[in-house]
C-alpha cells in the first residue's frame, strides 16, 4: 500500500483574463481558445435573447 497517491491528474483551472500564458502548452492554449469561443457564443446568444425580449416589450407598450 502506497503512502502517497501516485501523481494526481492535473486539474485544469479556468482561464483568467490577463493570466500569464507562458506556462501553458500549445494544447492547453487550444483548449482555452475553444472554451472562450464557446463562452462568447453563449454570451452573444443571451444578449440577443435579451434584445428580442426588450423589443417585444417595447412593441407591446407602443400599441397603447
Amino acid at each position: 500500500m502506497a503512502i502517497f497517491d501516485e501523481e494526481a491528474p492535473k486539474k485544469s483551472r479556468p482561464h483568467e483574463i490577463g493570466q500569464d500564458l507562458a506556462l501553458l502548452s500549445a494544447s492547453e492554449l487550444t483548449e482555452r481558445i475553444a472554451l472562450l469561443r464557446a463562452e462568447i457564443a453563449r454570451l452573444e446568444a443571451d444578449l440577443e435573447a435579451k434584445g428580442e425580449t426588450r423589443s417585444a416589450a417595447e412593441a407591446l407598450f407602443r400599441r397603447g
